[in-house]
């Protein structure tokens, strides 16, 4: 898919269509899941910049921290699996010009040698850069001392899930605290349980007796991984006229519809 309607198709897909970005690299979708039957994927990628550029492809490994920042890793933590063991994938070098977009074809192999449960590792597109000649002058210059140039190179990674056999999860959420200063911020506690990562939709709801309920925070696409069972989250609640936060009671509601997992938690304001 390398040419400016598959392009313009592909801009149009992306509106529509959950994405990851950075740079001038969009990436579609932002998680990868093989589960069932599926024995292939594909990950679309497109260059929006105005110059040609270069992206290497790899695997790289992270776990979770209980604040949700992910640690890049060589070794599996405990009861964590990767998943790169058993994928293969091509291209794995791609040269895009300005709006132009390839295709990423993932193929699940060896899974005679996998065990029930969930395995995790992280596609990797990692800018190439261009390489220059110093200039003479420049050499000159440095004779009689040490000159430091840092390159901020752009990389941008999506999941790779892979589940087998029987898989299920469950959450609870606790120590709900609310704290209003010059914004209110809710924290939080989500508990995960079972065999597979959680990937769910925040909504919080404000309740007070004798006034309509007000939807007052949406936060959408937060994940708990395996093996990780537990993770503090904090976010920012809208600020609404009418809405007493010394009084009443707020709803707070998360759910992931493809784990089938859900929990709802009350903080009393009262």
């Amino acid at each position: 898919m390398r040419n400016s309607p598959k392009f313009l198709l592909f801009l149009l897909l992306f509106s529509f269509l959950k994405i990851t970005a950075q740079g001038d690299l969009m990436v579609m979708p932002k998680r990868v899941i093989f589960d069932g039957s599926d024995r292939s994927k594909e990950v679309n990628i497109a260059n929006t910049g105005t110059d040609t550029a270069t992206y290497a492809i790899s695997f790289i490994q992270y776990k979770m921290a209980e604040d949700g920042n992910f640690i890049q890793i060589e070794e599996p933590e405990e009861g964590q699996r990767f998943a790169s063991d058993y994928l293969r994938y091509y291209p794995r070098r791609v040269s895009l010009a300005p709006n132009e977009a390839q295709t990423i074809r993932l193929q699940l192999s060896k899974t005679g040698e996998m065990t029930e449960g969930e395995y995790r590792s992280h596609l990797y597109f990692r800018a190439v850069e261009k390489q220059t000649a110093l200039a003479k002058e420049d050499l000159q210059k440095e004779e009689d001392g040490i000159s430091i140039n840092i390159r901020t190179v752009f990389g941008i990674s999506i999941p790779v899930i892979v589940r087998r056999g029987s898989t299920a999860a469950e959450v609870e959420l606790k120590n709900l605290q609310l704290k209003v200063e010059e914004s209110p911020l809710l924290s939080l506690d989500i508990f995960r349980s079972g065999n597979q990562s959680v990937y769910g939709n925040f909504t919080v709801t404000y309740k007070a007796k004798g006034q309509p309920e007000v939807v007052i925070g949406k936060v959408n696409g937060i994940s708990v991984y395996t093996p990780n069972e537990k993770r503090h989250f904090i976010f920012p609640l809208q600020t609404v006229e009418n809405i007493d936060f010394t009084k009443g009671s707020i709803e707070v509601h998360y759910e992931d519809i493809k784990a089938k997992a859900s929990a709802t938690a009350t903080l009393e304001l009262n």
